[in-house]
């Protein structure tokens, strides 16, 4: 459906616009083209720390082994010098800030790598890029509409198609979170382990969204991060994705084999 919704976005400059609307699309295509080489060939750097096998050889091996299972390359590993448990990954790399190792044990550690591993495994590494900077795209193009077209249902179908791509554009980047967690539960030895990472994460987020200033230990009590929720959820909750896997490994039968 996201794409569907681009492709009417793309359409309609042209038919709003004519030949303006079409050479308008072609300079936004090659505005996107450089910011997409930018973020698919930069690479860390600063807090980024290469992780080397001997540092932490069961986070290295276990990776090893699950991205031979998945069937892709050996990912780079960075340890990021960040207090604040998180991960995630770019190209074939994935980023473990110092903070998760605080509050996961080694299986659940290894359950957040799978869940990277599928968005590599995915190519969600190489469409998140293209979604987000296109997205800019897409305001740009609907902006232009409503100011230079003087049909105003055409101004109004604009405005509609973009809502409609920001609504589409959340749902999928959900589905694909959803997806690395399928195929993450395939490559763990102990599946349930994602689950226990995903109920100690959010047991710290909402934390987080209670106590400005961290007590806990070995987390930076100068770090605030954002308070409040955005307007439209691009990722999952942590209940939605639990669930989720719950149902996967059969602990929770789905609704309809309920009534």
């Amino acid at each position: 459906m996201l794409y569907l919704v681009m492709l009417l976005q793309l359409m309609l400059p042209v038919v709003a616009l004519g030949e303006f609307g079409a050479k308008l699309i072609a300079v936004s295509a090659l505005l996107l083209l450089p910011l997409y080489l930018w973020a698919y060939t930069s690479e860390p750097n600063g807090r980024y720390h290469a992780l080397q096998r001997e540092q932490i050889p069961w986070l290295y091996d276990g990776i090893a082994e699950m991205a031979e299972r998945a069937g892709i390359k050996m990912p780079r590993v960075y340890l990021l010098e960040d207090y604040i448990p998180n991960a995630y990954s770019f190209k074939n790399t994935l980023v473990f800030s110092l903070g998760l190792f605080e509050v996961l044990g080694e299986e659940e550690i290894l359950a957040v790598a799978a869940h990277e591993i599928g968005h590599i495994k995915n190519g969600d590494t190489k469409l998140f890029p293209i979604i987000a900077y296109s997205r800019y795209t897409m305001a740009l193009l609907t902006v232009m509409v409503v100011v230079t077209s003087k049909n105003a249902w055409i101004s109004f179908g604009s405005l509609m198609l973009y809502a409609f791509y920001e609504l589409s554009r959340a749902e999928y980047l959900k589905e694909r979170e959803f997806k690395a967690d399928h195929t993450a539960l395939g490559l763990l030895h102990i599946p349930l382990s994602l689950k226990y990472a995903l109920e100690e994460l959010k047991y710290y987020e909402d934390l987080r969204a209670s106590v400005k200033t961290s007590a806990l230990p070995s987390i930076e009590p100068s770090i605030d991060r954002r308070q409040g929720s955005p307007l439209i959820e691009t990722h999952p909750s942590y209940d939605e994705r639990i669930l989720r896997i719950m149902i996967e490994v059969g602990h929770i039968a789905p609704y309809n084999k309920l009534q």
